[in-house]
C-alpha cells in the first residue's frame, strides 16, 4: 500500500496523528470524516477543525489520499495498519535495542509477560508466523 509521495518509509506519527489513522484502519477502507469522528469520539474526542487539520497532515505525510466530492471527502488510507506497525516494530527494535534481537527478548520475558503470553509467542515462533 505504499504511495510513491511517502517520503519517509519509517517516519513515526505523533499519538494524536496515530489515532485518526487507527481510526480510518478501523473502517477498513475509504472513510468520511463523519465516521472517522464517530470512532475517535469514543475515545479521544477532538473539534472537527482539528480532525480536519490532521487529516490534512496525514495527506501531506503520505499516509492518508483525499478525495474530494463537491463539500465532502474521502480518506483513502495509503500505508496499511500491518505494514506501518512492521515499520514502527523494527524502528523500536533498532533505537531501543540497537538491532539486537536477543536484549529484546529479554528484556519482553522480563517485562511481565504472563505464562500464557509467553506460550502463545513460543508456539507463534514454532509455528514459523513470525
Amino acid at each position: 500500500m505504499k504511495e510513491a509521495g511517502r517520503k519517509d518509509g519509517n517516519r513515526r506519527l505523533p499519538d494524536t496523528e496515530l489515532e485518526v489513522m487507527q481510526a480510518v484502519w478501523a473502517l477498513g477502507g475509504p472513510a468520511l470524516r463523519a465516521e472517522i469522528d464517530e470512532i475517535l469520539r469514543k475515545k479521544h474526542p477532538m473539534a472537527q477543525t482539528t480532525l480536519l487539520t490532521l487529516l490534512s497532515r496525514l495527506a501531506e505525510k503520505g499516509f492518508l489520499k483525499i478525495e474530494k466530492t463537491g463539500r465532502s471527502a474521502r480518506y483513502i488510507p495509503l500505508v496499511g495498519k500491518e505494514e506501518y506497525q512492521a515499520e514502527q516494530s523494527r524502528r523500536f527494535l533498532d533505537q531501543l535495542f540497537g538491532g539486537n534481537l536477543p536484549a529484546f527478548a529479554v528484556a519482553l520475558s522480563g517485562s511481565g509477560l504472563s505464562r500464557e503470553e509467553l506460550a502463545e509467542l513460543r508456539d507463534l515462533l514454532d509455528k514459523e508466523a513470525l
